[in-house]
């Protein structure tokens, strides 16, 4: 089926009452919602159906949580096997067929050296819940309090994950560089960037008047997402791995976001071929449901029963889903198509670079793409050499692209980086719709009138 720009239709009063009757009801704090007002009514694959009529291609897949795309037969299957065996759909942490099933699949995908000797925990549906979880094992295995935690992270919403989190207000982590070959913090970018950054965590961890309370634990993403999807160099990875096991530090990998497949390797961590101590996984995982755990080294197993506990550990659905999309993700090499269609799709849009000043970087590993804008014609601020960023043309790029039926996120540390989160089931004609869109918008969002603020970047 072509794939082709959805027509202007009449939006419909069903659509403009239920949007009218969220803004009236729901908090301030919602989000997606303000900057993409649709009405999903229908769904399947890379495809959604708002109520107005329009079809659009969803680049954001529930924020990288929709391996497999909307609807997947594979998935539908496996969650109505469940409900019409009559299984109970609520069990706490008690053992069911259907969660030996997920578990031994999980464990299956994951690196031998770690799966060989983990334990697993199923924390509270959300990701969130489950880095909380895995700073409470880490502190409770070495009986210290501090925790480390990079700059531009993003770890959840709930007290302690927010606090290693890029934005927090109440530090109470130490902060750690993270290496950047665009805006790196050391303004040299590159191999020497990111190895400045390790020896500046060196550094500061064998000072004694460095500041930093004893750690329990290091967490890192291996491709830092909301934070403007910055990958992490293998080498500097490989740092990291020896720096904390050489000095009894567990190493937490956030793999939330690029488990699955989502960064052209099963799990990120296997680029660079290290082995943490926990990781942390959710989203992809429960295959659309609700679904979070930590899987850990056995020897860091020291907590007492009930010591992480939750009503909703035990999700049947979610992991029924979750087997049916982590099997369907391995049997069919779709980590390694991710890897394919990313590198394609990176440089396609690294080549409208040239025509395209506004866009000042474009990154990203396998399925999970960032694209940078700037303001080119304004001057480079505090010392670093790049354009200042341009959040209101990314605004605009997101709401263009929106009207040419593509859904896309912002993120990055002003929202001026365009994400690109595609199903992993991604044809090759979707992949060209994705980026002939996307380079629409950009060029019609560059041609809207834009007014400069104090600093220069438009807005």
């Amino acid at each position: 089926m072509a794939v082709t720009e959805p027509a202007p239709v009449a939006v419909p009063a069903v659509h403009e009452g239920i949007l009218r009757r969220q803004s009236l009801r729901e908090s301030a704090a919602r989000t997606y919602a303000r900057s993409l007002p649709i009405v999903p009514v229908r769904a399947r694959g890379m495809t959604i159906e708002g109520a107005d009529g329009r079809r659009y291609l969803d680049c954001l897949s529930g924020a990288g949580t929709l391996a497999l795309g909307h609807n997947h037969p594979v998935v539908l299957e496996a969650i109505r096997k469940v409900i019409d065996s009559g299984a109970p759909l609520h069990v706490l942490d008690l053992a069911t067929p259907v969660k030996d099933t997920f578990t031994t699949e999980l464990f299956a995908t994951l690196p031998r050296q770690f799966a060989d000797n983990a334990r697993i925990q199923f924390c509270g549906p959300a990701g969130t819940d489950a880095v909380e979880a895995a700073f409470k094992l880490v502190r409770a295995a070495t009986g210290r309090s501090g925790l480390l935690a990079f700059t531009g992270a993003y770890h959840g919403m709930t007290a302690g994950a927010l606090a290693a989190s890029g934005g927090a207000e109440d530090v109470r982590v130490t902060r750690l560089p993270f290496p950047q070959n665009y805006r790196c913090p050391f303004g040299i970018g590159g191999d020497r960037g990111a190895e400045t950054a390790a020896r500046w965590t060196e550094s500061l961890l064998d000072d004694p008047k460095g500041g930093a309370p004893a750690p329990a634990g290091m967490i890192l993403e291996p491709v830092q997402g909301e934070g403007g999807v910055n990958p992490a160099p293998d080498d500097w990875m490989r740092r990291m791995r020896e720096i904390t096991e050489t000095r009894s530090i567990p190493l937490i990998a956030d793999e939330v976001q690029t488990g699955v497949g989502r960064t052209g390797a099963f799990w990120a961590v296997e680029h660079s071929g290290i082995v943490p101590d926990v990781m942390v996984l959710s989203k992809a995982i429960g295959g659309s449901l609700p679904l979070a755990v930590i899987v850990y080294r056995s020897e860091l197993d020291t907590w007492q029963p009930g010591a992480h506990a939750g009503t909703f550990r035990g999700n049947q659905l979610a992991m029924a889903a979750g087997t049916a999309t982590l099997s369907f993700v391995r049997e069919n090499q779709l980590a390694e198509r991710a890897a394919m269609l990313g590198a394609r799709m990176i440089a396609r849009l690294q080549a409208l670079a040239t025509d395209h000043p506004s866009i000042g970087d474009v990154r990203g590993r396998g399925l999970m793409i960032g694209v940078e804008l700037v303001d080119p014609e304004a001057a480079p601020q505090g010392g670093s050499p790049e354009p200042p960023p341009a959040p209101a043309l990314a605004a605009a790029v997101q709401q263009e692209c929106l009207r040419r039926g593509l859904i896309v996120e912002l993120g990055g540390r002003h929202s001026t980086v365009v994400r690109l989160l595609p199903p992993l089931t991604l044809t090759d004609e979707q992949a060209t719709a994705v980026v002939d869109r996307l380079a629409d918008a950009l060029a019609a969002a560059e041609r809207l009138p834009h007014r400069r603020n104090t600093t220069g970047s438009i807005r």
